[in-house]
């Protein structure tokens, strides 16, 4: 009795035990229903269910709970362990009492009992729930990465420290001209070899990862299978381990070398005068400013300011394409006339400046005055045309004059100023009484305001032809100054300096009063109707009484208002977007037609030029002069008279001077023409003639 209360005491005492463990331990028969013949209180965590319930199967088979696509797997896993004699893992999923699928985990094994026929399993089931979502996290992350890794357009590797490939993804791969990863790593035996174009740049990489544990937007050339060679980003780090030893380094490359030839291409063109080729103004100044710097004391800085004589009337007489190819020329002579190590760059126009530097002596640069000034005047044929040209030349010379960039620059303009104000062709130092050009400007400001209250400009009008019919539809009003001695000067002379002393907005309103009122005259005389256009300045734009200007004169002139055209440049437009869209539309609503002229050449976007109340586009002379040589050149004009059309906008052609470049835009559907080949511009009394002509 005592050993059997003993034994009993035991039993419980292991059974509590049992019963602290977590999960399910049990005991259960190997029969068609697995009757469990003992079952510990962890069943009710893990599947819901007290003791009573599973003992014996009272109210449910364990299998049961067993989802139905696992209970063959687990049966079968069971059964073989059963054979084998070996103990079992497995791990399947369970319905909870509530009704709600979770993991387990069972481990197990089989014997044989003196109390019954049929083989025994224990086994002891814990809940895996957590384990199987951590390795499915797992899983889907590794995929991710997996994923990213082989179709990321990046390239993504590992390199050792002795500068080999260990791994590459398939970017990587086809960026440097291999068709695998596997070909790519076997094949680069060293980085700093057979990577790099400059070997010292893998120094560099060790040095930045060593001072910083990483690098960041590190570009360098590098060469691709074929030796063909192309701009890399590279971003890495070291790996170290916890005892701090490297063991690789890490990263990602990008090609960037689409970006390097378009910042190559930017910087030469933010750099260069897109006609010649030439430095533009603002790449002289800064190189005269560093000239002046390293200037040593014994040596002396020169500039030249170069005005070609007359430029306007090759303009006028031979049309802008050869004044362009004229321009090409100057440019070319001027550039043969230097050293090495001099400039030569094109302020504007027909100005140009040349900057010589490490003269021993300023008498020097007399020599290359009158060397340019031989070479600009040697006439030259172009289409069997003889051009003979002249320049004025005025120069400053540091230290003697001026120190400093700008002040050299304005001294040796004033003095160019003089020379042509001397009879051209010849050329002048600077001296104290040219100062800022002071007197000439005020002179010139004063001229310009007695041109206008004496009734010295006067307008030409040029002919714009309908390209189906050949009829004049329109006229743009083109500004003339002759002087009291004859003199023509050039809208491109004075312009600028009545921008600049605040006369251009008077001579604007001037221009626009006459040409309304010279197109009422024709109206009155019988001619057929045409709009007459005229150009608003940049300035005259942003004024916020523009169009009640344009109200005024034209109830002043009579005119109708949808006979009126202003035409307004695309980079004037594009100033102060929002000031320009409100304009449009309030002289849209007047019946005021408007046109945006040199299009093209400006920063317009489709979405700004969709919500400019615009009538007509007008596609600059620079697209037209070559269009029957550039095929570049046809697909501009044609993409511009598709995009106008499609907005449904007239669109004229500039600059058209030649019967094939006529029969070239009507193929194209261009709806109207201005040009030397229509008619040059014109005294009102000869487009009188030619409206009364096709009355």
């Amino acid at each position: 009795m005592t050993n059997d209360t003993e034994r009993l005491n035991l039993f419980c005492t292991a059974e509590d035990l049992i019963d602290t463990l977590p999960g399910l331990v049990y005991c259960a028969r190997v029969d068609e229903y697995w009757t469990m013949e003992f079952v510990s209180a962890g069943c009710l965590d893990l599947a819901g269910y007290q003791v009573d319930e599973l003992l014996h199967n009272r109210i449910t088979c364990f299998e049961n709970l067993i989802h139905p696509d696992d209970r063959a797997a687990v049966r079968r896993q069971v059964m073989d362990a059963l054979e084998r004699g070996h103990r079992y893992h497995v791990e399947y999923r369970i319905r909870h009492r509530n009704g709600q699928y979770r993991w387990v985990s069972e481990r197990g094994a089989a014997f044989r009992s003196d109390r019954s026929s049929e083989p025994m399993i224990a086994g002891h089931i814990q809940d895996a729930t957590t384990k199987k979502e951590a390795e499915a996290i797992y899983r889907e992350a590794e995929r991710r990465y997996r994923s990213i890794f082989e179709n990321t357009i990046e390239g993504i590797y590992q390199s050792s420290p002795d500068g080999r490939f260990v791994t590459a993804n398939p970017a990587m791969a086809r960026m440097f001209g291999y068709s695998s990863p596997e070909q790519f790593v076997a094949d680069i035996k060293g980085i700093e070899e057979e990577l790099y174009v400059e070997p010292t740049r893998r120094n560099d990489f060790l040095s930045l990862i060593e001072q910083n544990g990483q690098v960041r937007e590190f570009e360098s050339q590098a060469y691709r299978r074929d030796r063909s060679i192309i701009w890399i980003s590279e971003n890495a780090r070291a790996v170290r381990d916890n005892d701090g030893a490297l063991l690789f380094f890490e990263g990602t490359v990008e090609d960037i070398t689409e970006r390097k030839v378009q910042e190559t291409v930017a910087q030469y063109q933010a750099t260069h005068d897109s006609l010649t080729g030439l430095l533009n103004r603002n790449a002289l100044a800064c190189r005269l400013a560093e000239a002046l710097e390293r200037r040593r004391p014994h040596e002396y800085v020169a500039v030249l300011y170069v005005d070609i004589d007359q430029f306007k009337y090759v303009n006028d007489s031979l049309g802008h394409h050869m004044g362009d190819q004229y321009l090409r020329i100057v440019a070319s002579r001027l550039s043969a006339c230097l050293r090495r190590g001099d400039s030569v760059a094109r302020q504007g126009g027909d100005e140009f400046i040349v900057l010589l530097e490490g003269l021993s002596a300023g008498e020097e640069v007399d020599q290359y005055a009158q060397t340019i000034l031989s070479n600009i005047s040697q006439p030259w044929r172009i289409n069997s045309v003889d051009i003979h040209a002249t320049c004025s030349i005025g120069i400053s010379i540091a230290p003697s004059d001026a120190l400093d960039a700008d002040t050299m620059l304005r001294h040796a303009d004033a003095a160019m100023f003089r020379a042509k104000a001397l009879g051209r062709n010849n050329y002048r130092h600077f001296t104290a009484n040219l100062s800022n050009r002071a007197f000439d400007r005020l002179e010139w400001s004063n001229r310009l305001r007695n041109a206008l209250t004496q009734g010295e400009f006067l307008l030409h009008y040029q002919p714009k032809v309908e390209v189906l019919t050949g009829r004049i539809v329109g006229a743009e009003a083109l500004l003339r100054w002759q002087t009291p001695n004859g003199e023509s000067i050039s809208p491109a002379d004075f312009i600028p300096l009545a921008e600049e002393v605040g006369l251009i907005v008077p001579i604007g309103e001037w221009v626009l009063r006459e040409a309304c009122h010279m197109n009422r005259q024709w109206q009155c005389a019988g001619y057929r109707p045409i709009p007459i256009a005229v150009n608003i300045s940049a300035i005259q734009l942003e004024r916020a009484d523009l169009v009640e200007k344009v109200i005024g004169i034209l109830e002043e002139t009579e005119l109708t208002p949808r006979y009126l055209e202003l035409e307004i440049t695309e980079s004037a437009l594009m100033s102060d977007v929002s000031q320009s869209i409100s304009t449009l539309e309030r002289l849209r609503r007047v019946g005021v037609r408007s046109a945006i002229d040199d299009f093209g050449t400006g920063y317009s976007s489709l979405a700004h030029l969709k919500r400019f109340a615009v009538d007509t586009l007008k596609i600059d002379r620079s697209f037209i002069c070559n269009i029957t040589r550039d095929r570049g050149n046809i697909s501009i004009v044609q993409a511009i008279i598709s995009l106008a059309h499609t907005l449904g906008l007239t669109v004229v052609a500039e600059g058209v001077e030649t019967p094939e470049e006529y029969r070239l835009l009507s193929a194209r559907g261009c709806d109207q023409i201005q040009g030397f080949y229509s008619g040059r511009p014109m005294p009102a009394e000869a487009l009188a003639e030619k409206l009364r002509a096709q009355r």
